[in-house]
């Protein structure tokens, strides 16, 4: 079954990279199929290779048929952008409530149309996917209000749509498709106040169950525990994850425990085991403790919500456990084979996944590596703890088997002195058995971390350095918490006081998990970030954990080979840098999407590096999104970067310096620029943080001038002399010109019109490019700049769709008027730029 899921596999990749017509693939895949059958009797290899090839057609064939399928219904995105529209619509996922920007709460909920009303009065039936943010200002909006919506509820409500939008950078997530992939084809914002109510019911019945019980179940654990605990109870058991926060996210991710944090196959895993041992401790027959054991984990997937990986999990279980039923000897890669080719088979799009990709590695790793060495090391030994008191079971024990229980029965006769023969035995077969236990999950921890190392490093730029020994802890708390946690919940039900006991047990776990994941989590070899892996070093990691599986069942020092091979590949992928993705001998400048905001990186002739800003949300929390890790980082990761040589900070609003922390952690550069430095709690956070990682941090003011790796920087402004304000503003901003040879940039932040004439008159810039200031607002960019400046080229950094309605028309017709050629991040996505000394060009893909 896992050679018939890898040939499907393959198909569904060739299928999307070598496109054919339909009829072309059904007449293959009959073909072979037909051949497959009729050399089934008469040679039965090439029978299996043909079977393979159908599968392999049938593969191609899925994928391009849900290709041409549309995904969603976007009939509602021609409204989007457009006046605000009074929408009737049905929740289809229940509405989770969060702290929003400016003083506001905020409650997300997706929901599915039924008819809109224009602002003409036209009534349209359209049945698409919404993901609404209502908000409302929290000292005007009473706590017994903001009783949240649930699935079924009927609302109408007067909104403003738009489309969802990646961050165009290389490296970017796809939220379009992640969105689509929920059935949601528009974004949407409204006013608490303007939701109203309707009367009745639109959904399906089984889902409305699921929903109530999901919650029920939250409900019951934040009145079994206290919030902090039940926060993490919720995500860890239920997975509900409304109530983690970024940072205790962050430290599971740096741990390498983040599996933990999230309803995952291990949860399904440990459940069926102890609801399987139980029944059978009750005496319970094999058969119907099996059938209740599936339909626990069964009943378990369903009111999680969490969705494919759970699922995914109980199939692999379900397929597992059954074929006790059937007699069969149980193999976990079969059972594997069996659930991925059942599930790409619903599916085929889901074999491009992060979580279907790591999942069923996970598991092949187990099974395929794991399992097989430890079959020919510990559990070989462990025969000889059986039948202690049996003298032929030896007889039937391989000979070092035997020499090994020989050697156990003579220290127990020693010991026996001291203790008695009773006690001696148990002593001596309980320590064996127990460094048997801990062999088994040290190595497979660290087989599992190494196997793992290519798309941790591929998906999440993460080294997981501390992940063995945080498992080696947390897993064995996890057996404990789940079990403790899911009596907990069935007694609680019935009367509080019955869950006391397995309540202390789980919060026990817990805070064992907890404390063991910020103990290492604090530690900085814990949060090593690397690049992109090179294309070499993806294919030479991918055929070391394929040596791996293959010399696991082969002779020991084959399979001894192969653990040391994706432990160098894990070596390799932690430490060996990644080569930077750059042009040598021009001066490189690219305009980074971070929506409204700015960020800039720049690479210089001699291969220094230098991002001026990092984006950032406008206003104190207005974005669950953070603008470092998730925008800008992503990028630099994709260059190849694993450090920076500097940084700068243009001023202190939140869109500029929002995502630099992040960034100071990830890229760890040698120097922070800045230049004034008002009064602002974020500004000296981010100093404190740099001075903490041991960044030198500098002051730079009007009149500097040095070297920068075969660059020239200029600072134009602030000069030494320059008021500073009681808070951050615009023209604090630190503007710089950037020059390699006959041809330069110049950099300007939020700088308005009083820096502007200022540096126009004082400096006379000229600059080839120019990064125009306040993101096309028009008290920015004036005459005189540009007549200055004279530049060729123009990038404005805006986000798409913007409430401020930037770029202004009057800016842009300045630059028009100067035959300046203008790219925007709002419509071209991240902007390259490439300086050679004389002349400038332009690359709106972001690489070449």
């Amino acid at each position: 079954m896992l050679w018939a899921a890898a040939a499907y596999s393959v198909g569904i990749v060739a299928g999307v990279y070598l496109w054919r017509p339909t009829l072309w693939w059904i007449v293959a895949a009959a073909g072979f199929a037909a051949a497959a059958a009729y050399f089934a009797d008469r040679r039965a290899g090439l029978g299996w290779l043909l079977a393979l090839g159908a599968l392999f057609l049938a593969g191609a064939l899925h994928i391009q048929l849900r290709s041409g399928a549309p995904r969603l219904d976007t009939a509602i995105q021609t409204y989007a952008g457009r006046e605000p529209l009074e929408i009737t619509a049905h929740v289809i996922r229940d509405a989770r409530s969060q702290p929003g920007g400016f003083g506001e709460i905020r409650q997300t909920l997706d929901v599915e149309s039924e008819q809109i009303a224009t602002a003409t009065g036209n009534t349209i039936p359209i049945h698409s996917g919404i993901r609404l943010s209502l908000y409302s200002r929290a000292e005007d909006t009473p706590t017994q209000e903001l009783s949240p919506f649930h699935y079924g509820d009927r609302l109408r409500f007067i909104a403003r749509l738009k489309l969802p939008r990646n961050f165009r950078n290389p490296g970017a997530f796809d939220y379009q498709g992640y969105l689509a992939d929920h059935g949601i084809a528009a974004l949407g914002s409204a006013k608490l106040e303007t939701v109203e109510r309707l009367p009745g019911f639109t959904g399906s019945r089984i889902a409305f169950l699921r929903s109530r019980w999901h919650m029920a179940i939250v409900g019951k654990v934040h009145e079994l525990w206290p919030a902090r605990d039940a926060a993490l109870l919720d995500a860890m058991v239920i997975g509900e994850e409304a109530f983690i926060d970024r940072d205790t996210r962050a430290d599971f991710q740096r741990s390498g425990t983040h599996h933990i944090l999230v309803v995952s196959g291990m949860n399904i895993s440990i459940l069926a085991f102890v609801i399987f041992w139980t029944l059978r401790s009750l005496r319970l027959p094999d058969i119907p403790a099996t059938l209740a054991t599936i339909l626990f984990c069964v009943a378990y997937a369903f009111v999680t919500e969490v969705g494919p990986p759970v699922w995914r999990a109980t199939l692999m279980c379900s397929v597992y456990l059954g074929t006790r039923l059937l007699y069969r000897e149980r193999a976990m890669i079969n059972a594997l084979g069996t659930a991925a080719l059942a599930l790409l088979v619903f599916d085929p799009r889901q074999l491009f996944t992060a979580s279907f990709q790591m999942t069923f590695l996970c598991v092949l790793i187990v099974a395929a590596i794991g399992i097989p060495i430890l079959q020919r090391t510990s559990q070989l030994y462990r025969q000889a703890l059986a039948n202690w008191d049996s003298p032929t079971y030896a007889a039937a024990l391989p000979p070092r088997v035997t020499q090994f229980r020989l050697d156990l029965q003579m220290i127990v006769v020693r010991i026996a002195q001291f203790t008695g023969e009773t006690w001696s035995r148990r002593l001596v077969r309980s320590i064996a058995a127990v460094t048997f236990a801990v062999w088994e999950l040290v190595f497979v921890s660290a087989v599992m971390q190494m196997g793992l190392a290519l798309p941790m490093a591929y998906y999440f730029h993460r080294a997981t350095t501390i992940g063995m020994p945080a498992n080696l802890v947390v897993v064995p708390f996890m057996q404990l918490l789940m079990p403790a946690a899911v009596a907990a919940l069935l007694l609680g039900s019935i009367a509080p006081w019955l869950a006391r006991a397995p309540v202390l047990v789980a919060s026990f776990a817990l805070h064992g998990i907890t404390g063991t994941v910020r103990g290492l989590g604090v530690l900085r070899i814990a949060d090593l970030r690397v690049p992109m892996p090179s294309i070499l070093v993806i294919t030479l990691s991918s055929a070391a954990l394929l040596f791996a599986i293959w010399a696991a069942r082969r002779r020991p020092v084959l399979a001894l080979c192969g653990i040391a091979a994706i432990f160098a590949a894990s070596v390799v992928l932690a430490v060996i840098p990644a080569q930077p993705r750059v042009h040598p001998g021009v001066l490189e400048v690219t305009s980074i999407d971070v929506g409204e905001g700015d960020s800039e990186l720049l690479v210089t002739p001699q291969g220094r590096t230098l991002l001026v800003d990092a984006g950032g949300p406008i206003g104190p929390g207005g974005s669950q999104l953070d603008f470092g890790e998730d925008v800008v980082s992503p990028y630099l990761w994709t260059r190849g970067l694993s450090r920076l040589d500097a940084i700068a900070i243009t001023h202190g609003h939140s869109d500029h310096i929002g995502g630099m922390t992040a960034v100071l952690r990830n890229f760890q550069p040698k120097e922070l620029w800045f230049g004034l430095l008002p009064p602002s709690r974020p500004l000296e956070n981010l100093i404190a943080t740099a001075e903490s990682l041991g960044v030198k941090v500098v002051r730079h003011w009007e009149g500097d001038e040095f070297d920068f790796g075969g660059a020239r920087v200029s600072v134009l402004f602030p000069p030494r002399d320059s008021p500073v304000g009681s808070k951050p503003e615009n023209n604090d901003s630190m503007v710089l010109r950037v020059s390699y040879g006959e041809s330069s940039v110049l950099l300007e932040g939020d700088a308005e019109k009083q820096v502007e004439r200022h540096i126009a008159f004082a400096h006379h810039p000229r600059a080839d490019l120019l990064k125009v200031g306040h993101h096309g607002s028009n008290n920015a960019t004036t005459s005189e700049l540009v007549a200055s400046a004279q530049p060729e080229f123009a990038v404005i950094s805006v986000g798409s769709g913007n409430s401020f309605g930037l770029p202004r028309f009057e800016t842009l017709y300045r630059l028009a008027e100067a035959n300046v050629r203008v790219y925007r991040t709002d419509l071209d996505g991240a902007v390259t730029f490439y300086l050679d000394g004389h002349s400038v060009k332009a690359s709106v893909a972001g690489l070449e």
